[in-house]
């Protein structure tokens, strides 16, 4: 089984990780339809984290760390994708984003969430902020939607209308079986995915203080204002740990908040970050922020990320955090 790994040291640690995805995923599912409250409650957690374990594999598959072929990577990634949501764009969409990410060393959008909640009617736009508010990633879900919709709209994108009608009757069906079996089911499993999506969007929001662009083409240039080198990328990136202390406790995001250590090496696989991340920095915490010390500043500014023009302002060496907005839609998740 090895071989097929890209890393000979990989097969157990990823047949764990991808056994988990899928059968804490199956289990979670048929935890919902249970009418004992504590039974599905932890099937709702269970899902949730079935899921984030899902998508930052999915993050590894894109960036080919986990198999040694392009197309297992590929499939794999593709499957997970039907477990994250994600699935209504090809998994090479959202690689491609993904990997501008990478290679311009900023974040690269192609759906202006801030330009466009400031071009909505205003009683719109407040109802959409009322959810936020309400800790409801309204932002995320209009992204989720935009990548269903824009092949309708665009017409370098229209080849793929087939696949989200079809994907979209595919999923529709099954939530319709789960209903049949179980009505509950449906309103827990979303739930689920909600919590899933506020996950993600807490790490993404303080991983970077890159700058963000709309580049609406797919070889659109960002500007060459200035030297976005490794050095650049490594003074504006973060590694929101879970736990310094209790280093295992960053498995629950596979590793993923080691981000420093990522973006130094993409291909390295998420077991090997925290080796990385101790070679890469040692003692020094210069780049570390605690995700303990980044929840005040998630609730306090989670309408001022919305449509601030910035991602606030920090003071690393000294933890001072608090006026750290963050992003907001720039999820891996999203082909857009």
């Amino acid at each position: 089984m090895a071989a097929i790994y890209r890393y000979r040291d990989g097969r157990l640690p990823h047949t764990a990780a991808i056994a988990y995805a899928f059968g804490g995923y199956a289990l979670g599912v048929a935890l919902l339809c249970s009418h004992r409250a504590w039974v599905a409650a932890a099937g709702v957690a269970l899902l949730a984290h079935a899921m984030i374990v899902s998508a930052y594999l999915l993050h590894d598959a894109a960036h080919q760390a986990i198999f040694r072929t392009p197309g297992a990577n590929e499939r794999l990634g593709t499957a997970l994708a039907w477990l994250t949501g994600a699935c209504y764009a090809p998994f090479a969409e959202l690689r491609h984003k993904h990997m501008r990410h990478h290679v311009d060393r900023a974040d690269i959008v192609t759906f202006d969430a801030k330009g466009f909640l400031l071009k909505l009617p205003a009683p719109v736009r407040r109802a959409i902020v009322l959810l936020e508010w309400a800790y409801v990633p309204a932002v995320e879900l209009l992204m989720h939607a935009y990548v269903i919709v824009m092949p309708f709209l665009r017409d370098d994108r229209r080849t793929q209308r087939r696949r989200v009608v079809l994907v979209a009757a595919i999923r529709a069906a099954l939530f319709a079986l789960l209903g049949w079996v179980s009505p509950q089911a449906v309103p827990l499993y979303l739930v689920a995915w909600l919590a899933c999506i506020t996950v993600l969007r807490f790490a993404d929001a303080y991983q970077h203080t890159y700058d963000a662009f709309d580049a609406l083409g797919d070889d659109a240039r960002i500007p060459d204002d200035k030297l976005r080198d490794r050095a650049y990328e490594q003074r504006n990136t973060y590694s929101n740990l879970v736990s310094q202390r209790f280093p295992i406790l960053n498995l629950l995001l596979l590793n993923f908040s080691y981000h420093n250590a990522h973006h130094e090496r993409p291909i390295e696989p998420w077991y090997r970050l925290p080796a990385m991340h101790r070679k890469l920095y040692g003692d020094d915490d210069s780049q570390v922020i605690p995700m303990s010390r980044l929840l005040r500043g998630f609730h306090r500014h989670r309408v001022t990320r919305l449509l601030s023009a910035d991602y606030g302002s920090m003071d690393v060496a000294a933890k001072q955090v608090d006026d750290f907005y963050g992003a907001v839609g720039v999820s891996f998740l999203t082909a857009v």
